[in-house]
């Protein structure tokens, strides 16, 4: 199989037969072998009726299911364990990006060898938003600012759910996550092994039918805590250089004090000025050991990649029966 199409959904009985069709339409002109893989997360309406009476016409279609709704990272992760493609392509249920992107994806990673996965990337130069509501957009432009100071690679879009991947990065890859973090967790692991990524500039759109998934507090947080944990200098560093200036000018404030006589001993604020120097330093110590933790990390997966690549090839000899 050379390409495979996830497509997970919860609640889509709005858009479900119009998805399925214009990707299908969009892969007309495609060169090669393709699955579509509708991942029907738990839904409550009849998405997955609808699914089944067209996966019964389309042998190209096929649905994977489960009762409770758990969430896009458990859809992705029973997506990406059922498919066959050689090249991975996930993207939303609603279309925000137009699937014709997916043949871009596609050309990408066949002329370009050394690149091992693409995103759709809407706030890079090229790219561009349509009609989003201002305060879904405005959470995820600056949360993607805000990454984009802890990815290594300077990426413009970190969040997106439309990538295509090389077959082999997934399979290195021991994926956790249950939300919409698993975008975060699978940049963040992949680049930590290593491997190359290209953002290609996309049309970010609305959604035109259907209710929209977006929980602005627990996107917000999740950026936050993801990029601490990426670069934990830049939130212990921040309060540790704050907290020793701070800390400094109401020393230098109270030398002045001194020698100007109006010092009154046992004065509250030497005290304070102290507890302050003190504990900006305690901070940024704690920012060197995250660091350090940080690098461990990056040890430990590419020892699970290792691992990973051991079993299949264990497997695929036939000397171990993992099940």
């Amino acid at each position: 199989m050379d390409l495979s199409i996830i497509i997970p959904m919860f609640n889509e009985s709005e858009n479900a037969e119009s998805t399925l069709n214009r990707v299908e339409e969009a892969l007309a002109s495609f060169k090669g072998t393709y699955e579509i893989i509708a991942v029907n997360d738990g839904s409550l309406d009849n998405t997955l009726e609808i699914l089944n009476k067209l996966a019964k016409k389309d042998e190209n279609l096929k649905i994977v299911s489960y009762p409770k709704n758990i969430g896009r990272g458990m859809a992705l992760r029973r997506g990406f364990k059922a498919s066959n493609g050689e090249i991975i392509v996930s993207i939303d249920a609603d279309l925000s990006y137009s699937p014709h992107y997916i043949l871009d994806f596609v050309k990408t990673l066949r002329e370009e060898p050394d690149i091992d996965f693409v995103l759709a990337s809407p706030y890079m130069p090229g790219g561009g938003v349509e009609n989003v509501p201002f305060h879904r957009l405005w959470v995820s432009k600056l949360g993607n600012k805000i990454l984009r100071l802890a990815m290594p690679n300077r990426i413009y879009t970190s969040t997106g759910i439309f990538r295509a991947y090389r077959k082999r990065v997934l399979e290195s890859l021991e994926l956790e996550s249950d939300g919409k973090e698993i975008h975060l967790e699978i940049l963040s692991k992949a680049l930590a092994l290593g491997y190359r990524v290209k953002e290609n500039p996309a049309i970010l759109t609305s959604r035109k039918r259907g209710k929209s998934k977006f929980k602005f507090r627990k996107t917000a947080i999740s950026h936050l805590v993801f990029s601490v944990f990426e670069k934990p200098m830049i939130i212990f560093g921040f309060i540790g250089l704050l907290t020793l200036i701070i800390g400094f000018l109401i020393g230098i404030y109270i030398a002045y004090l001194r020698f100007s006589g109006d010092l009154t001993p046992g004065r509250p604020l030497i005290i304070f000025a102290i507890l302050l120097i003190l504990g900006g330093i305690q901070i940024l110590s704690f920012g060197f050991i995250a660091i350090q933790i940080v690098s461990i990390r990056r040890e430990i997966l590419r020892i699970q990649k290792e691992n990973l690549e051991l079993k299949k090839e264990m497997t695929k000899t036939g000397n171990v029966d993992w099940h």
